[in-house]
């Protein structure tokens, strides 16, 4: 029986009563309690991220008690997306804004400090809103000293040089510690809190790497992806400091992390998975050292530099405990005694726990999703697809609970980005809510993607309504060869990218799909370099030069174009705020489909941007897209709110 600690948080939770062949979209749509949940230096405390409808905060709660001690709540559109203890009873908060629950977070480069038993706010440390017009981002907590930590700092502007400063936590006094070489600098710091390594790239977006022994000493150049073909991160150092280990891009296949010796200069290969790329770089408790990594592949996986390491025992025997779900440790005491565990599955959001590595006992303390019960969520399977071109794609199949994978109606879900995003197989409240009206959902890592190296990635440049949307294409057809889908009731859908590919994949492919589906869509692709967030800069408009294409050598790919080869019904949904995929992609396309004689369906909000924020729209939304696939495919509506 899952013990709920953290109660004071949770909203009801008693589940609306559907009628059968009917789904209660509040089990999918409800907010998650929290997002992130970290245990102080001291274990006297939790943080917390609690999402509202447009906007995250923080929460700080007493362990003893669990009772909220402090709290802080951002301005609307602002959004928490990165916490860390600085102290014993003090949080560093990292915000982003988003309009639209799908967009990208930018970060704002403001920081508060949020302090244990303040009631309520939070202090801006570095913000415009302080009139201070640079933009700052935690580089080093540095544990042994409780007043102070290493920002990297940058003024507002076209790509500019960043500073490393040492900043006082209480009032966000400032020194300036480091300048970095290059622009749109990350830092990465050893033990001591000395800058070492700083990665950045100017507006061409080619990413250099440099170090240096110590603070005050030259910097030089490590690696130049322009020469090398490669990008390389730093992440961390040995124990000792005598390696700094590297995130090392290879030609072919996924990354690798690679030892290097700063004096010797000798480099070795300490892990690499033959599919997929790190998810998450794994620490030893209580520190920054990194000792290995957690991979999403097929399934959720860890390894280890040294397998035989006390780092890795402790995480064979938390898996092993907990039956099979991925384990990863978010945060741990300083001394490393006590780590806060988070658990999580294809079929379950996530559940945290605090293990005792004294006692060796280990206690509930919450679901980031109370409500749903994984043993009734629908199944989640890996799949392999040989495409056309004999390229190796990688994907998920969700199919409905209790039923069996053959000659079901199916939903096609390309995910939005589209470089460097990818599916996780991680729980999907999306692909659950469709499989609960009874569709298979097939979501596809199409060429593009992120996960599986840069090659990988990089297979998908000026590849929009080309061999991307030819994986699509190859994938259902795989589903029909296998049986899983029903031939006559495929369905294409999706958001961003996902809902071109939708609208692409219906006018490339007339008699593969039976209705498609776009929401906060792109489909007319010389408007990007016109409209939108992604031409603010020069690295923007460099950015869709090379990855989408010239604005004379898309229009033959962009579906408002293509509107007459289209010969099934579909539904488009959008916000009127979108800066991403401004509104004017939606209505471009809506009336060319109507000039074609198409039938389409729309739906549009004056006050949402990327993705639709307010429960209320929500509700409406997903209960019309239900409704459109019920009427084309057969599967089940949304229940009556």
């Amino acid at each position: 029986m899952r013990n709920m600690m953290l109660a004071v948080m949770l909203a009801a939770l008693v589940p609306a009563v559907c009628a059968a062949g009917e789904v209660d979209l509040e089990k999918y749509l409800k907010r998650d309690t929290f997002t992130d949940l970290k245990i102080s230096p001291s274990g006297e405390y939790f943080a917390a991220t609690l999402p509202f409808e447009k906007q995250t905060g923080v929460v700080i709660l007493r362990v003893a008690d669990n009772q909220i001690v402090s709290r802080f709540l951002p301005p609307v559109n602002n959004h928490a997306v990165g916490f860390d203890w600085v102290s014993n009873d003090r949080v560093l908060i990292e915000l982003a804004m988003k309009f639209g629950s799908l967009d990208q977070p930018q970060l704002t480069g403001e920081l508060y400090s949020l302090k244990a038993n303040v009631p309520n706010g939070g202090n801006l440390l570095v913000g415009q809103r302080k009139l201070q017009w640079v933009a700052a981002f935690l580089a080093d907590q540095l544990p042994q000293d409780e007043k102070h930590v290493l920002i990297a700092v940058s003024t507002f502007g076209a790509e500019p040089y960043t500073r490393l400063e040492r900043m006082n936590v209480a009032d966000g006094q400032r020194w300036t510690v480091a300048r970095s070489p290059v622009r749109r600098a990350s830092f990465t710091t050893d033990g001591q809190g000395q800058g070492r390594f700083a990665l950045g790239a100017g507006s061409d977006n080619i990413n250099k790497l440099y170090y240096r022994d110590r603070n005050k000493q030259d910097w030089r150049m490590l690696n130049d992806e322009a020469v090398t073909s490669r990008i390389e991160s730093a992440i961390g150092f040995s124990a000792d400091g005598a390696l700094a280990y590297l995130m090392v891009e290879q030609t072919d296949g996924p990354d690798s992390i690679v030892s290097w010796n700063p004096v010797t200069d000798e480099r070795r290969q300490v892990l690499r998975d033959p599919v997929v790329d790190v998810t998450r770089i794994i620490h030893r408790p209580g520190t920054s050292i990194p000792v290995g990594a957690l991979y999403m592949g097929d399934t959720p996986r860890t390894r280890f530099f040294d397998e035989a390491s006390e780092d890795a025992r402790l995480y064979r025997s938390l898996e092993a405990a907990f039956g099979g779900d991925a384990v990863y440790i978010t945060s741990s005491t300083r001394d490393g005694s006590k780590v806060l565990v988070q658990t999580f599955s294809a079929r379950n959001p996530g559940d945290f726990f605090i293990y005792d590595q004294k006692a060796k006992s280990a206690q509930h303390l919450i679901s980031r999703s109370a409500w749903v019960e994984p043993d009734l969520a629908a199944p989640v399977r890996a799949v392999t697809i040989q495409s056309r071109d004999g390229m190796q794609l990688h994907g998920f199949l969700t199919t409905p609970h209790g039923r069996e994978a053959k000659g079901l109606p199916m939903v096609v879900l390309p995910h939005g980005g589209p470089f460097g995003v990818f599916d996780s197989g991680a729980y999907d409240e999306e692909s659950q809510l469709l499989a609960a009206a009874g569709y298979a959902v097939l979501q596809l890592n199409f060429r593009g993607s992120g996960n599986y190296g840069r090659a990988y990635k990089e297979a998908g440049k000026r590849q929009w309504g080309g061999a991307m949307q030819d994986d699509v294409t190859d994938a259902t057809r795989w589903a029909i060869a296998e049986g899983i889908a029903d031939r006559a009731k495929i369905c294409i859908y999706g958001a961003s990218y996902g809902a071109y590919a939708a609208l692409m994949g219906v006018a490339k492919e007339p008699d593969l799909y039976r209705c498609a589906a776009g929401y906060v869509g792109i489909y007319d692709l010389p408007m990007m370099h016109t409209r939108g967030d992604i031409q603010d800069n020069r690295s923007g408009t460099n950015y869709l030069r090379e990855w989408l294409g010239p604005v004379d050598k898309v229009r033959e790919v962009s579906p408002v174009n293509l509107a007459s080869q289209i010969r099934v019904p579909v539904f488009l949904a959008a916000g009127r705020e979108d800066q991403r995929a401004p509104v004017q992609h939606t209505e471009r396309m809506e009336a060319a489909l109507k000039k074609a004689g198409v039938p389409v369906e729309s739906l549009y909000y004056p006050r949402e941007g990327h993705g639709f924020y307010v429960d209320a729209n929500r509700r409406e939304y997903y209960g019309k897209l239900l409704a459109f696939l019920s009427q084309n495919l057969g599967g089940d509506k949304a229940a009556a709110p």
